[in-house]
């Protein structure tokens, strides 16, 4: 028997609203949900590593619009494992500049941390 999970279940496990979830579903980001005998949502594991997986992707900055875009495409099957690709590869490349101007940014804050630490210690220094 394959595990179910509800929309609560899903929403917990993933850090999304229910709202979210019904979201997506509605504009085509997760197909249709399977509905049980009293017409709640049924979610399977693969379903929640999907989801988990879109959540990443939004994270990261990842537009609706090109997260959509991507869906189809897996949707589609296999024949579309290059344009998939394309996709994340710039969406990592886009993530990859993000992250060195980053890691600049950090650069320049612990100078400025290492500095008031050393004014910070000269200070008491003279007090003591």
């Amino acid at each position: 028997m394959t595990d179910k999970f509800s929309i609560q279940q899903v929403a917990e496990q993933t850090n999304l609203s229910p709202h979210t979830l019904r979201y997506y579903e509605r504009i085509g980001l997760i197909h249709p949900v399977h509905r049980g005998d009293n017409g709640h949502r049924e979610y399977t594991a693969g379903d929640v590593g999907w989801i988990d997986f879109l959540k990443k992707l939004r994270a990261t900055g990842m537009p609706i619009r090109q997260m959509l875009q991507y869906a189809q495409l897996q949707a589609e099957g296999d024949y579309t494992v290059n344009e998939r690709l394309d996709i994340l590869r710039e969406h990592h490349t886009k993530i990859k500049a993000e992250l060195d101007e980053l890691l600049r940014y950090l650069e320049v804050i612990e100078y400025k941390i290492g500095h008031y630490q050393q004014v910070a210690d000269e200070m008491q220094a003279e007090t003591a």
